[in-house]
């Protein structure tokens, strides 16, 4: 919502005086002011100003039962009641931090045998790397410690987890990444395939490339690889078919862990309770957050494999304590919340629900993808991108990346629609819980606004040669 013509409301003024917005340009919001959300309802949100829009990002890919579920009202009203907080340190424990966890090793596809919790999937990511490193320290293993990501994933924005994301935004001006932190070619076919590459060479490709790296650091000094099974905030690029088939015998020659990265794709996104399951990860740990809780309370975990859990648990008898957690780590009103949301997932048959309404959802997306300013439509579950370009054919980039991508989200969100510019990736992530009648809703505005996106960019000179 353009609120440039006019002059800021006292709220935006005060927003500008007493925060520090993440991902914001802070010059350009004291100039245009932050848009104030009131209430939220379903896949809907209105504004200070009562304008309903359809949240087409679940807030940050997190709301998967939407807005406003009493359900999870009323198991946070009744957790509150109980038990507001506690801990885990020391060894206490309470019944939602048991029961969530073992849920959590019932639903991954692949056996999980502890679950360690924290408040964010950055802490998760954190916290992967530490017990890790840890293990590997009590293996008698200290040089193994690398950690190799990829181009465009994203894995959070703390010290290690942001090295492990591979984008600049992150990076810049922050002196990182890490130079532990290695990054591979993001597995984006119609972006990195070379010319007259298939896509089974570019797989190949992208897996003796992984290899190399690792021979090149040396195995005994290269400690895990992170995933997202589809990256999110680098686009929603799903992987080239069969990548992770590729990429698993090259970890296991070389013994380093795969951590799955579920922070988005959990808990049935993809069409999958996991989207390990979706796209066939063998994983040895993984990070969830975001619809763990549908995003009505801050918390994450990690899970570990027998392997693992038995090499740190064994290490702790080395120390006075085992020197890791957080503060609100299990916290009694998340993992409420979380058991309220897992069963409601089941009970509702979210995953059934999200495999009857994708198709359609995929269809609509991808019915753009033959418009003059969108190189590729793409997505797997209910998550999608319109990737715009200049050129659709070489995959050509702007020369000013990302104002195109702003341009269409401000459009959009004039036709009463949330969705994520990242970058020239237009980012869909709606709730679960949308119906057929809603995706068409979403949609509708579409082509009116890839119009006028099209028509300004070509006004303003941003497509260049191929105008």
């Amino acid at each position: 919502m353009a609120h440039d013509t006019q002059p800021l409301s006292n709220a935006q003024t005060r927003d500008i005086e007493a925060l520090l917005h993440p991902y914001t340009n802070a010059i350009t919001h004291r100039q245009v002011g932050a848009h104030l959300i009131e209430s939220g309802e379903g896949v809907y949100v209105r504004d200070d100003q009562g304008r309903r829009f359809i949240e087409g990002m679940a807030g940050l890919w997190c709301c998967g039962l939407g807005f406003g579920d009493q359900e999870l009202i009323e198991a946070a009203r009744e957790q509150l009641g109980r038990l507001p907080y506690y801990h885990l340190f020391g060894g206490r424990t309470h019944e939602p931090a048991i029961e969530l966890a073992e849920k959590i090793k019932e639903l991954y596809p692949i056996p999980m045998a502890r679950v360690f919790y924290g408040s964010s999937g950055s802490e998760a990511n954190e916290t992967q790397i530490k017990l890790i490193w840890y293990m590997n320290n009590g293996l008698g293993r200290p040089e193994k410690k690398k950690i190799i990501a990829r181009k465009k994933g994203y894995h959070g924005v703390t010290l290690v987890s942001g090295s492990m994301t591979g984008l600049p935004m992150a990076h810049n001006s922050f002196n990182l990444p890490f130079d532990f932190v290695k990054h591979v070619t993001c597995p984006h076919y119609w972006r990195e395939g070379r010319p007259g590459e298939a896509e089974a060479e570019f797989v190949a490709r992208l897996a003796q490339e992984l290899d190399d790296l690792i021979v090149a650091e040396g195995p005994e000094t290269v400690a895990a690889y992170i995933a997202e099974p589809v990256m999110g905030a680098g686009g929603v690029i799903v992987p080239a078919a069969g990548y992770f088939e590729a990429i698993a015998p090259v970890l296991q020659k070389h013994d380093v862990l795969f951590v799955d990265d579920e922070v988005i794709c959990g808990f049935g996104r993809t069409g999958n309770w996991f989207g390990a399951e979706t796209f066939k990860m063998q994983a040895t740990s993984a990070s969830m957050a975001k619809q763990l809780t549908g995003g009505y309370v801050p918390l994450s975990a990690v899970a570990l494999n027998a392997e693992m859990a038995d090499a740190i648990e064994a290490e702790t008898g080395r120390h006075p304590v085992f020197g890791h957690g957080f503060t609100y780590g299990g916290h009694p009103l998340g993992c409420a919340v979380g058991v309220k949301a897992l069963e409601i997932y089941q009970r509702r048959d979210m995953v059934g629900h999200v495999r009857k309404v994708a198709p359609l959802f995929q269809e609509k997306l991808r019915s753009f993808g033959d418009h003059p300013l969108v190189g590729e439509a793409r997505g797997a579950g209910l998550m999608g991108a319109l990737e715009l370009s200049p050129d659709r054919e070489s995959a050509a980039m702007f020369a000013q990346p990302g104002k195109v991508g702003a341009k269409l989200q401000a459009e959009l969100l004039n036709h009463g629609i949330i969705a994520r510019a990242m970058g020239d990736a237009l980012g869909l992530c709606p709730p679960m819980i949308i119906t057929e009648a809603e995706i068409e809703e979403l949609f509708a505005p579409f082509e009116a606004c890839l119009d006028a996106a099209y028509a300004w960019a070509k006004a303003e000179g941003h497509l260049g040669e191929h105008a």
